[in-house]
């Protein structure tokens, strides 16, 4: 049986139909045509041809009605069957995809990895709102959505352009996010271990000291060991690190409100602060640099910037933070 829509001419949102009188009726089909990738790119990606242009072509979504939708093209991991989606591009027409090779291998960066093949799975996902607030099917609470055949492909990425920091005492590097001369990313120093910067695509090395670099220079040293943000210029031969250090302060923490916090580590991959601590009956607050210019509190699904100290129990705990913004965040606090 055909699907009724009754259309009324001041809600009409999402559909394009050609009428001028209210209450209009027209039917779905009794099979509607979902869209449909029909041409893949070549996605074997590579830097140099960063500015290049990708497209993924689609038929358009075929209700039985002339009728506007708004696409998503998604991906996921072959097999996952989008339970972890990648949202690529959304657009309110059909047709095709547009985008460079650099914004799709940046996207897909986040969940895949570089310098070697991934099988990802591809689909176009496609949603008619015909009206809002009602209710309806067919609402904005209710759509109608149409989903293609999956297409898979075998995908290759490219790493960002990187320095890597050698005789820090870890694997890290900072990345070059435009892949020009500008690099910049979080990294943990160890003041007792001087660091130079390798180009591994130039075979450059580079060392320095007061901000300025220099080619096969002598190891750059931190103030003080811990987290910090760093930048550095292979053009300008300069470079900056800032400590970036996150610790837990409060009564319930060994120090009590005193200085120095108890300081987090940081998970890159997750982009998470995390410690596990002992802590007794009281409060705590998380803080940038011993310093209250930077602190949140509140609940921990609402940390806000200044907000309320949070209250524990004593016991063993594993806590991680999440930094949403300058100034909100959630966290969780696990006793072991």
């Amino acid at each position: 049986m055909k699907k009724l829509i009754y259309i009324t001419f001041v809600g009409l949102l999402g559909l394009l139909y050609s009428c001028e009188n209210d209450g209009t009726l027209i039917y779905i089909a009794d099979n509607p045509a979902a869209p449909e990738i029909v041409t893949m790119p070549n996605l074997t990606l590579e830097r140099n041809n960063a500015s290049d242009s990708l497209e993924f072509v689609i038929s358009d979504v075929d209700p039985g009605f002339v009728a506007s939708a708004k696409y998503f093209l998604e991906a996921c991991a072959t097999g996952d069957d989008f339970t972890d989606v990648t949202s690529i591009a959304s657009q309110d027409v059909g047709g095709s995809f547009k985008m460079t090779v650099a914004s799709l291998n940046s996207l897909l960066l986040s969940d895949f990895p570089s310098d070697e093949v991934s099988s990802i799975d591809f689909r176009v996902r496609a949603r008619l709102v015909v009206d809002a607030g009602t209710g309806a099917p067919g609402t904005s609470d209710d759509t109608f959505e149409y989903i293609s055949e999956t297409q898979t492909a075998s995908v290759t990425l490219y790493g960002l352009p990187k320095l890597n920091l050698i005789d820090s005492g870890l694997d890290q590097y900072i990345e070059s996010l435009l892949g020009n001369d500008d690099y910049s990313g979080m990294v943990k120093l160890d003041a007792t271990m001087p660091f130079t910067l390798y180009d591994p695509d130039a075979a450059v090395s580079y060392g320095g000291s007061g901000g300025t670099l220099k080619v096969n220079g002598s190891g750059i040293t931190a103030d003080e060991s811990g987290w910090y943000e760093m930048s550095a210029n292979t053009s300008d031969l300069t470079y900056s690190t800032s400590a970036y250090m996150i610790g837990l302060v409060g009564s319930a923490t060994p120090n009590g409100w005193d200085t120095p916090d108890q300081k987090m580590d940081y998970d890159i991959e997750s982009g998470t602060w995390y410690i596990t601590i002992d802590l007794v009956d009281g409060e705590i607050k998380f803080r940038l640099n011993d310093g209250w210019a930077w602190n949140l509190g509140g609940t921990v699904d609402n940390l806000t910037q200044g907000g309320d100290n949070i209250a524990v129990s004593a016991g063993n705990y594993t806590i991680t933070l999440t930094i949403n913004s300058d100034d909100t965040g959630t966290c969780t606090i696990v006793k072991n």
